[in-house]
């Protein structure tokens, strides 16, 4: 799978913009804010359905102009072409296109481009909250295990009923409605257990591939993952609940789950996130990605886009080089920023690739 045309129209700095990117490494250099980022963004709207450099998604839209537009062709594993659009209205949100059709729902679109980045924050990843390591996980399920989206839907909904039982029993004071508590309860538990046990099950499968992979980059240190499944240690979700029941009472909310969950990764028997430098965070991370795109190829039979926004601030040139031939042994096809085509002088060994300049708001292939 990969894009085989990818089309801007004003978006950023751009007012119109086209170029054909080369099915595996595609390198975009330029200036400092000379839009190479805005290049990424572009795409990973059409992946993700939103920005990854601001949470102000009209911020995408030229000043002065109302819309914004990401147009794109996709070659599917098939070789069938499908043309995937994003249009961002400043005062009516996202809309998306495939093949001509119009959609609101951001997962029709977002089903057809798997899509992984790598950028100056991904550390956050390891550091960070906990929802970006359920979102980590969460990626892959919706792409590959058939109905949890459907089944995250079910569960979130249910929480936000239990949640709003609990809300008004803080604010008015009134009794809670048993009968209808120990309904979203139970709900609570049924989907929680599921989710929970879909996560367990591919994070126990990725550990593997982790370890091996991270062996190659610092085999000194020895990297484990494990899920925290967002209640009491050698409880059932059912009886936690029972449990911190008057705990929800009292706080207005649920504050046991799947959505409390999280990702524990140590080294040595360590926390990651306390004893590895910056420079071994990025390297964890980019690692964790790579272990994503083979977990996903090998259960999907499908490739990814990759996007790497200024990776020479991130990985030294060794990394950087053994970062890369690994994606590409995937099959991806990857998009990487840089300021200098001399940050990868070490890309002359690959022969299908193409190099693209961003400068005066234009994008020329080289």
């Amino acid at each position: 799978m990969h894009l085989s045309l990818v089309q801007l129209a004003q978006f950023r700095n751009f007012e119109q913009v086209a170029f054909s990117p080369c099915k595996s490494l595609n390198i975009i250099h330029g200036a400092n804010g000379a839009g190479k980022s805005s290049i990424l963004e572009a795409i990973h709207l059409l992946g993700f359905g939103r920005s990854f450099r601001t949470n102000r998604q009209n911020s995408v839209v030229k000043h002065t102009m109302d819309t914004a537009t990401v147009f794109s062709r996709l070659i599917d594993e098939e070789g069938v072409e499908q043309k995937i659009g994003c249009t961002r209205h400043k005062s009516d949100g996202f809309e998306f296109s495939i093949n001509g059709e119009r959609t609101k729902k951001l997962s029709d679109v977002v089903r057809k481009i798997p899509m992984q980045i790598f950028t100056p924050q991904s550390s956050d990843l390891i550091i960070g909250q906990p929802m970006l390591r359920r979102r980590f996980v969460d990626w892959a399920l919706f792409h590959v295990k058939h109905g949890y989206a459907d089944l995250m839907s079910a569960y979130t909904k249910t929480l936000s009923q239990r949640n709003a039982l609990l809300r008004n029993h803080v604010n008015t004071g009134k009794a809670i409605d048993s009968q209808q508590f120990n309904y979203w309860t139970d709900s609570l538990c049924r989907y929680g257990n599921l989710v929970s046990d879909a996560r367990k099950t591919y994070l126990a499968a990725i550990n593997a591939e982790v370890v091996a992979l991270y062996s190659q980059f610092i085999p000194e240190f020895k990297i484990e993952l494990r899920y925290n499944t967002g209640w009491d240690k050698g409880t059932e979700l059912e009886e936690s609940l029972t449990l911190k029941k008057s705990r929800d009472l009292q706080y207005g909310y649920t504050t046991v789950g799947p959505h409390k969950g999280d990702i524990k990764f140590t080294v040595n028997g360590l926390s990651a996130a306390e004893n590895l430098s910056r420079g071994q965070l990025r390297i964890l991370v980019s690692i964790l990605q790579i272990a994503q795109m083979k977990m996903f190829s090998s259960l999907s039979n499908k490739s990814t886009i990759y996007l790497i926004d200024d990776i020479a601030a991130e990985l030294d040139e060794k990394t950087r080089e053994h970062f890369l031939d690994l994606i590409l042994e995937t099959d991806t096809q990857v998009f990487v920023t840089a300021i200098e085509t001399s940050q990868f002088e070490f890309t002359n060994k690959y022969n299908d690739k193409k190099v693209f300049h961003v400068e005066h708001n234009q994008v020329n292939e080289e």
